[in-house]
């Protein structure tokens, strides 16, 4: 009787659970410089202004503006590219985010977040108020808009903000109209300007068919929203849609702005979503295969430290190799990514230098200090991650 193979079963599993994913676009091989001391994150900054221009283009053709959100970056110098390309400002997800932008003399900025302003987070949110005065806060409760209003209390200009509502993705914002009308009310009461309403369609990560469901749900919503707040008195200039998934779809109506992020950057969830074109991604990450000790594998110093653990239902594996499509990262230590390859399937040599679509860039770039800048194939730098860690 024959001795069962040591990784049949697992190998079985894997395979099972390929079965229910979707497959992966062919994403374009990048130029890589030579020289990489890995991992490390590479950044083509001719793609990325190309992707905001063709998004700016995208949205004014819809008589609204964009005004990406920089939590997927961080960075001074992509923003300052952003504002280049055509955007109206920039919007950030915490008050320390903030602070580094307006450090950097980028004040144009809407903090999309439901801000508790208590404790230093309103001396904070006072020095900033003080320092940008274009500076907008999300707010979806009366008691969160008596804090930010108690915050800024006697400064020479009232703080603006924007009520959330939610369009089905089950996260912050309020309910229905009726309770965004009771937010705007409080808000007025308590000496804030409210300037308008804005959603989240993130239930468009589910999958692609999820994509126009929420992008409909957001204008729906939006619309009711703005139509309840104008009813009762309230100009709602402001009406801001947001997420990268629902970009093209989520415009119309009243909606005068999206706040798309991923776009600039792309990753594998999104080109694999349908949102952006695989050719459109413009981060990799740079990583060396360590080991080929294991027939049927390669270890790349890029695990989950670098990577991180986030996979979609539909994604298999935790990132794509452009250069070796049928590859699988598969597994990942705190420093190791095991790649499985399947049988009669080249495989990358020891010592060689991959590039890494991730799944999902946002938490990867907040793991590295800078990225190595490219145009094309040419090395043009180093930039700083200006506003990592910068979670509160």
């Amino acid at each position: 009787m024959s001795q069962p193979v040591a990784g049949r079963p697992a190998a079985r599993a894997a395979d099972a659970a390929a079965a229910a994913t979707l497959p992966d676009p062919t994403f374009p091989i990048p130029w890589l410089p030579d020289g990489l001391d890995t991992p490390v994150l590479v950044v083509d900054l001719d793609v990325a202004e190309a992707n905001t221009r063709r998004l700016v283009a995208h949205v004014a053709a819809s008589a609204a503006t964009l005004r990406p959100h920089a939590k997927t970056h961080k960075s001074l110098e992509i923003a300052r590219g952003q504002l280049a390309g055509g955007v109206v400002g920039l919007t950030v997800g915490t008050l320390g985010e903030a602070e580094v932008f307006v450090g950097g003399g980028l004040d144009d900025l809407f903090v999309a977040y439901p801000v508790w302003a208590a404790g230093p987070k309103a001396s904070r949110l006072r020095a900033l108020h003080e320092r940008a005065p274009r500076l907008r806060v999300g707010v979806d409760s009366p008691a969160g808009a008596e804090q930010l209003a108690a915050a800024v209390a006697g400064a020479a200009d009232p703080l603006q903000v924007l009520v959330e509502v939610d369009p089905g993705n089950r996260r912050t914002g309020v309910a229905t109209p009726e309770a965004a009308v009771g937010v705007a009310r409080a808000a007025a009461r308590a000496g804030l300007e409210v300037i308008g309403v804005f959603s989240h369609g993130g239930h468009g990560y589910a999958g692609p068919e999820a994509r126009a469901i929420a992008a409909a749900d957001e204008v729906r919503t939006l619309t009711a929203a703005t139509e309840a707040l104008r009813a009762a008195g309230f100009e709602c200039p402001v009406v801001s849609a947001g997420s990268t998934p629902t970009m093209l779809a989520a415009l119309g109506g009243p909606i005068t702005e999206m706040r798309a992020g991923t776009y600039v950057l792309g990753d594998r969830q999104q080109s694999v979503l349908g949102s952006i074109d695989p050719g459109a991604v413009a981060l990799h990450v740079a990583a060396t295969v360590v080991s080929a000790a294991v027939d049927g594998q390669v270890v790349v110093d890029a695990g989950a430290k670098t990577l991180t653990k986030d996979v979609a239902p539909y994604l298999w594996g935790y990132g794509a190799l452009p250069a070796y499509p049928w590859a699988v990262i598969e597994r990942l230590s705190d420093y190791h990514g095991v790649v499985r390859i399947p049988p009669g399937s080249p495989a990358p040599a020891l010592g060689e230098v991959v590039a890494i679509v991730p799944n999902h860039v946002c938490p990867v770039v907040d793991l590295f200090d800078s990225f190595v800048a490219v145009r094309g194939r040419r090395r043009v730098g180093t930039l700083p991650v200006d506003a990592r860690g910068r979670r509160g």
